[in-house]
């Protein structure tokens, strides 16, 4: 997929080729499951090039490129990154991830999408990866680029791939969000499903039909942002909805919120019934003004409101709606553990992603994370022991799933990539970089397991606010980044 040479909008920045292909990948549609067309992009620019490759069902892509003379005796490197893309867009935004591309622009230094998620996260990996593999690097050893898919909905592309077509022991991992931090470790998760089946009934007689919405929150990835004081939508929703039905009776018809596991909800509404509207009215007016003063400055655009509206078919049983409103406002979320070892590094953490109501079910999608396996464990137990609690509410079946596990990402004592970063990054920008560990899950804990003694780091341009219609992509980062990328492979290791 060719673009016509004036419909970029980055020009005159370095890599000009890095650009040029994050732009040309902006126009595929390639949110988490949707993947076939850039993994056939992919297919076809290797062809064009004669570059030997391999496409697996799952759509992730391999491909390799011979090394230059003089370094067909060095070890081979592997980089890699996934091609999917977080999809979240405004309310006001109207956009089809299906079908519609993304529209960047530039702001000052960064690099933003008009009303949707930009897609740097993992853009900037495919994107570095497609400029080795057209040749920009005068010298390098043997290549492999491995793009992988449906990183952002379980790490399933990762999970799914053939390791035994790589040669490499090394490997870059372009997934990270800060230009002067190497990454050496992550946690790894778990999703878990917690559903509530009801029977319908009608709207009780004298109950008042209301719409509670909350939005303006800033939201973001709920691994990185997690311990940013951000708060969560759906959590705040039922936090407000006990304490309206703490002073008249309520039930509830429907809970939306969120859309993705792993981004902090920045809205939710709720369609409920209650006794009395007034008291309903007056108890959000005053717990919307102790939210707002008890949140964080990413924060500030804060609303809830509540508007009288029409009846809906159906609604749950008080019984069920308590239930429902319980889970929601107590259920552990945001950092439930901070590390002993590492200071300010959260070790343990839970994050209410989606709330969905369909019919006679309610839906409630977790992300737990941790780099220790037993904390996953405990997290598994504790949203059963909560299932099985509101299972036995009279008129409600509730039931859990847990799926999509993956591994955490151990540091290494010794890692050859990490040193080469941390001496090439000082002696280029006079800077020594951070070397850490995050919070995030990434696929370097799959290709780790998968793959013994692989020396691995992860490393990034600067973003902000990724999974989010905020995320942002410094443009001078980007050059830094390809630049220090390009020197670790030209050494001769």
């Amino acid at each position: 997929m060719k673009a016509n040479e004036n419909s970029y909008v980055i020009s005159g920045r370095k890599p000009e080729r890095f650009f040029r292909f994050f732009e040309d990948i902006c126009r595929i549609p390639r949110g988490s499951g949707n993947e076939k067309a850039i993994s056939d992009y992919l297919v076809a620019f290797a062809k064009e090039r004669g570059l030997e490759y391999y496409q697996d069902s799952e759509n992730n892509v391999l491909i390799r490129i011979a090394a230059t003379e003089g370094y067909e005796t060095v070890a081979p490197i592997m980089l890699q990154g996934h091609v999917d893309m977080v999809c979240e867009k405004n309310n006001d935004t109207v956009h089809d991830f299906m079908t519609d591309p993304i529209t960047p622009y530039v702001d000052g230094k960064y690099l933003k999408a008009r009303g949707t998620t930009l897609g740097a996260d993992n853009g900037v990996a495919v994107a570095a990866m497609m400029v080795v593999l057209d040749g920009e690097l005068d010298a390098h050893p043997e290549c492999e680029c491995l793009f992988t898919t449906s990183e952002e909905t379980g790490l399933n592309g990762a999970y799914a791939f053939d390791y035994s077509l790589i040669k490499s022991k090394r490997m870059i991992n372009m997934d990270s969000e800060c230009d002067r931090v190497v990454i050496v470790g992550c946690a790894g998760g778990i999703r878990s499903d917690i559903t509530f089946r009801h029977q319908p009934t009608e709207l009780p007689e004298g109950f008042a039909p209301l719409r509670v919405y909350v939005t303006g929150l800033m939201g973001g990835h709920s691994g990185e942002n997690i311990n940013h004081g951000r708060s969560n939508a759906n959590k705040l929703v039922g936090t407000i909805l006990k304490a309206i039905a703490g002073e008249t009776e309520l039930v509830v018809s429907s809970i939306n919120g969120g859309s993705k596991e792993n981004a902090i909800p920045r809205e939710c509404e709720a369609y409920i019934a209650v006794k009395d509207a007034n008291v309903a009215e007056s108890v959000l007016a005053r717990i919307s003004k102790e939210i707002k003063a008890s949140l964080g400055k990413d924060d500030v655009g804060f609303t809830a409101s509540v508007e009288h509206v029409a009846a809906a078919q159906s609604y749950l049983s008080s019984a069920a709606s308590r239930a429902v409103v319980d889970f929601c406002s107590d259920v552990p979320n945001g950092v439930l553990r901070m590390s002993e070892h590492m200071e300010g590094f959260v070790e343990f953490s839970r994050n209410l992603g989606v709330i969905t109501t369909v019919g006679n079910t309610i839906d409630f999608v977790l992300s737990s994370r941790s780099a220790i396996e037993s904390q996953l464990d405990e997290s598994v137990a504790e949203l059963d022991e909560y299932t099985d609690k509101f299972n036995c509410v009279d008129g409600v079946n509730a039931a859990a799933r847990h799926y999509s596990r993956y591994p955490g990402w151990e540091y290494a004592e010794n890692s050859a990539l990490r040193d080469s970063f941390v001496r090439i990054h000082e002696a280029e920008y006079g800077v020594k970089p951070e070397v850490k560990s995050i919070h995030a899950g990434l696929e370097c804990g799959i290709i780790s397991s998968r793959i013994p003694g692989m020396d691995i780091i992860a490393i990034g341009p600067d973003m902000k606010d990724i999974h989010s219609p905020c995320e942002t992509l410094d443009l001078e980062s980007c050059e830094k980044f390809f630049n220090i990328l390009s020197l670790i492979i030209k050494e001769k290791c």
